[in-house]
């Protein structure tokens, strides 16, 4: 292990930014903010300059500027890579290439000995051998996240889904280690690729899973943001079912909101989403939920401490992902809300345990799961957020987390 006068430089790879506005993104602000005083570790961030989810130095408070092209927050170097508007969805390609060559570059001017670059998803595999080795021949290691099941999102065509899949066979093909935020993403990389040319060996893994927060929100119940916001979208306290999360067909909003619909429940179905137009309408042809007032679309709230008190006083949490590891919304809802009705997955098993009550896509089981739960005294409410929060803590707070990252960066 390195001492705290060798220190560890890590360069971090396929975030937006530093904020909360993704996985990545909230993981990396976290990772940068619990680690900004000690010495044994430097960090080097990669961050788009412009275009969707972009970090604006100018007007992020505590960041320091060194030029237009370089800020120091958290402690951490931070470089901005420009990216060209007209790629259209290439976009994440170029900018996890550009964002490689400008880490080599760095290393090599400066002549950081053992560099560790991190790269977050498995987008750029074509590109990967030539990195993997210009690294190695700088002395350094790649380490890769390879993030859920891309190549299984609904919204990509055929021949996304297949780069996707080569693309991330070659990824975990060049590099040194593969760390997985799920137990459930490390069986399957083994599973995919123990004894299949992964460099004649099987590949290097460890798990390390997202972290969360188990803090309550700072506002009161009587807060007037809060009462504005529950006026404005006919909402009140406990009296409402809660999602967040991304729109998109393979978060089953289709299962849960037809569920909903046969379910006898007097409360409301709240969906805190960025609504996707075509998706929205097909569903709406589908279901026809606009005919039952419980079904509210109610826009996205960028205000964290709002929305962790929405969170905390939902009468329950829905969490229909099936695609990806361990999924941050997931671990932000049993931080807070009290009751989670969860997709009876492995992934959602592997985070909640018995800590959550599960549901399937069998017609009929969530309508029933949601009249039952409708049923539940409010002791019964309270032992299982009770329950979930110890959860928590125990495996998934952001100070355990960043802690096995310092273990790992350190060894």
């Amino acid at each position: 292990m390195q001492s705290a006068t060798n220190t560890q430089h890590v360069f971090l790879v396929g975030a937006k930014s530093l904020g909360a506005y993704g996985g990545y993104e909230t993981f990396i602000n976290k990772l940068t903010e619990y680690h900004q005083s000690d010495n044994s570790l430097k960090y080097h961030v990669a961050c788009k300059a412009n275009g969707e989810g972009c970090m604006d130095p100018y007007t992020t408070e505590g960041a320091k500027i060194i030029n237009e092209n370089e800020f120091i927050y958290h402690n951490a170097h931070c470089f901005r890579i420009h990216i060209p508007q007209k790629l259209g969805p290439a976009q994440a390609i170029y900018y996890d290439v550009k964002a490689l060559k400008e880490c080599c570059k760095y290393i090599e001017i400066n002549n950081i000995q053992h560099p560790i670059v991190y790269i977050m998803a498995c987008r750029i595999g074509p590109f990967m051998k030539k990195y993997y080795k210009r690294i190695h021949k700088l002395g350094g290691k790649v380490y890769l996240n390879p993030d859920g099941h891309e190549w299984m999102r609904a919204k990509w065509s055929a021949p996304i889904r297949k780069y996707w899949k080569i693309s991330e066979q070659m990824m975990v093909k060049w590099s040194d280690l593969c760390i997985c935020d799920s137990v459930n993403i490390e069986k399957y990389i083994h599973k995919c690729y123990d004894g299949k040319g992964i460099k004649g060996a099987n590949p290097n893994t460890t798990f390390i899973a997202y972290g969360a927060e188990t803090k309550k929100s700072t506002l009161a119940d009587n807060d007037e943001k809060l009462q504005n916001w529950y006026k404005e979208k006919g909402l009140s306290k406990k009296n409402y079912y809660l999602v967040v999360g991304r729109f998109v067909p393979e978060n089953n909003y289709e299962t849960m909101i037809r569920e909903y619909m046969k379910s006898n429940s007097k409360r409301d179905f709240a969906i805190i989403t960025n609504v996707n137009e075509k998706f929205l309408n097909e569903l709406e042809q589908r279901l026809n939920f606009k005919r039952d007032s419980r079904i509210k679309f109610v826009g996205t709230v960028y205000d964290q401490e709002l929305l962790w008190k929405i969170r905390e006083n939902a009468y329950g949490y829905f969490h229909g992902h099936e695609v990806g590891g361990t999924n941050p919304s997931l671990l932000e809802a049993l931080g807070s809300t009290e009751l989670n009705l969860l997709l009876d997955v492995g992934f959602n098993r592997e985070v909640a345990e018995d800590n959550a009550i599960y549901w399937t896509k069998e017609e009929g089981n969530l309508s029933k799961l949601i009249d039952k739960a409708d049923g539940f005294s409010a002791e019964i409410c309270a032992e299982y957020g009770k329950k979930a929060k110890q959860r928590i803590a125990d495996a998934y707070s952001w100070q355990y987390i960043c802690d096995r990252y310092k273990e790992v960066f350190l060894s």
